[in-house]
């Protein structure tokens, strides 16, 4: 594939992606066999972080514009050694070449909000990969989703990049006439075989010689792809006399066969030949064995400058996007202010206990099933951080710390902030600053580790809809061992060792130590002076004293008893967090 418009064709499944994603080094390479050399010498270990590669999904951030993401690209992918000024003049001279100039500063877009067009969301892709200025740019599909004016436009920019001496090699399915005349050589493709490769304007000539003619005003592209699938109203193959309507049965084998005699036919081909001839001499001159080399990535710039840009972009997008953070907080001062209602002025009577325990348990239980929503923090980028790993844009341990930093800080803790003062002064508990900390500290770290939790189940999923599935289930077996639905103490053995797994009975411990030790709850109870206290408790089923109804649930009511159970969260959370990271760094990244 020499410099110029390289265009792989063929019907669908007929092997253009994989082939693409071997030469761009981006296939598993485990069962391939053969060698990738560029300019004769064996293909460099860190070759895709090197080449571009504009994948069929666009996968810039929407709610960043065209510039930022353009610059974002830039402060990555060019050394550190290239100043700043000199990205800039990079990042305008990009936007300038791709015509995007009335755009550079509108946002690209979302599902939710409108942004610039798919030819311009396309040519902002393209434009990411130029940053580095590549000699050799992959892309897949780049015609996907584009109206034949826009693809036109598309071609028309890579046919200029082109004959500036980059080699681009792309892959496409049915190209219209305007566009196929613009290809410079051509490989056509089916069931995995190699048809025909050579110059694209040489390829009506070579099916004219083995028995097709094109029709006059018949889209070249068309053409090909009704030959290979056998469906070629112009003229059936010359040395036999198939017709369409002698199909077999089975239509799939049928065209395995077909491929199969076109490849043939081309293997005796003088285009092969000389193919052949090139590639024995290319073998000549490398005489040494390639080895297997073991992909590397290799990165630009340094941990602490990756972490910079990808935490300013990881905000950004945050407060881009601000309709899940801002509906999380509006209905936590909605939930807070209707529990503050409901459980409104406790007061210290036999009510007041079960009351006091109802909202512990509303409390944690809510901090549990809001942290769902951490779900999607790895699973609707998943394409965007695999694209970008392996173009060495940043390592792992720096988007996993960016998202942590743009989740846990604002979407966890000020959550958590707001319900405790909303509640705490509502509901009338402890009238003390180390209690009213004490709670909201217990809050913040329950929705940390059940965020924590939420990361360790999505990470490496594709769906949302299972790992969403797998969460609530969890939580469910957590809240019946969570101490209210049922007395642990009471639990058989070989079932109570669950209640270390639950994390609604740690929230819910800390919190009950917190409130309930030192209350009494008989007091204020008009009977307590005319029966004695094992009287009221027989006949109330209740305890006089917090301190005492702890006990009878198995709670420890010293001071280690309540920092046992913070202790507790905090190494779920660190145990958590070392799973999602685990499986984002060994997440399959090559398709």
């Amino acid at each position: 594939m020499r410099p110029g418009l390289n265009a792989i064709l063929g019907p669908t499944g007929s092997g253009k992606s994989s082939l693409l994603d071997i030469l761009a080094a981006r296939k598993d390479p485990h069962g391939l066999c053969g060698n990738v050399l560029i300019n004769g010498a064996p293909q460099p270990a860190n070759f895709k972080c090197t080449s571009g590669y504009v994948v069929q999904d666009d996968v810039v951030m929407g709610t960043l514009t065209v510039r930022e993401n353009l610059k974002f690209s830039a402060a990555l992918r060019l050394p550190k050694s290239v100043k700043e000024q000199e990205k800039k003049e990079r990042v305008n001279q990009i936007i300038s070449e791709l015509g995007l100039s009335k755009v550079a500063d509108s946002k690209v877009g979302t599902q939710f909000t409108r942004g610039v067009s798919g030819g311009e969301r396309k040519r902002t892709n393209i434009g990411m990969e130029l940053i580095t200025n590549p000699a050799i740019l992959f892309l897949d599909e780049p015609t996907t989703g584009l109206d034949a004016s826009t693809a036109n436009a598309v071609l028309l920019l890579l046919k200029r990049m082109a004959k500036q001496g980059k080699t681009i090699i792309f892959s496409i399915h049915q190209p219209r006439y305007s566009i196929f005349r613009l290809f410079d050589s051509l490989t056509l493709l089916a069931a995995g075989r190699v048809l025909y490769h050579g110059p694209a304007q040489h390829t009506i000539e070579y099916f004219q010689s083995i028995g097709y003619e094109c029709e006059p005003y018949n889209n070249p592209a068309d053409f090909f792809l009704d030959i290979i699938n056998g469906d070629s109203t112009a003229v059936a193959m010359s040395k036999t006399n198939e017709t369409n309507t002698e199909r077999t049965e089975e239509c799939t084998e049928y065209d395995k066969t077909l491929a199969e005699k076109l490849a043939e036919k081309y293997s005796h081909s003088a285009y092969y030949q000389e193919t052949k001839a090139i590639l024995e001499n290319i073998s000549l001159g490398n005489k040494k064995k390639t080895k297997a080399v073991l992909r590397q990535i290799t990165y630009a710039n340094s941990f602490l400058h990756q972490l910079k840009w990808v935490s300013k972009r990881t905000f950004k997008n945050l407060v881009g996007n601000p309709q899940a953070s801002i509906a999380q907080l509006c209905v936590t001062a909605f939930l807070g202010l209707v529990v503050g209602a409901l459980f409104f002025g406790l007061k210290e009577d036999s009510a007041g206990l079960q009351n006091r325990v109802g909202a512990m348990f509303f409390l944690t239980t809510n901090q549990c099933f809001s942290s769902i929503s951490a779900i999607e923090l790895f699973v609707v980028e998943k394409k965007i951080f695999i694209h970008e790993y392996i173009s060495g844009y940043y390592r792992t341990s720096v988007y996993f710390i960016a998202k942590l930093m743009a989740d846990l800080i604002p979407v966890r803790t000020i959550p958590s902030i707001i319900f405790t003062c909303i509640i705490y002064f509502m509901l009338g508990l402890k009238p003390t600053v180390e209690a009213f900390f004490t709670m909201m500290f217990t809050l913040m770290m329950v929705s940390y580790t059940a965020t924590s939790m939420a990361l360790a189940i999505a990470a490496g999923q594709s769906v949302v809809a299972v790992a969403n599935l797998l969460m609530t289930i969890t939580f469910v077996f957590m809240i019946i061992f969570s101490g209210l639905l049922v007395n642990l103490t009471s639990v058989m053995s070989w079932l109570s060792w669950l209640k270390y797994f639950s994390i609604p009975r740690y929230g819910m411990e800390a919190l009950q130590i917190n409130e309930l030790s030192g209350l009494n709850f008989c007091s204020n109870s008009n009977n307590t002076n005319l029966i004695s206290k094992e009287n009221y408790q027989q006949i109330s089923g209740l305890w006089c004293t917090g301190d005492e109804y702890l006990k009878s649930q198995g709670i420890d009511t010293s001071s280690w008893g309540l920092w046992q159970n913070h202790l507790a969260l905090a190494c779920m959370t660190v145990i958590f967090l070392t799973i999602a990271y685990l499986k984002l760094h060994f997440m399959k990244k090559f398709s």
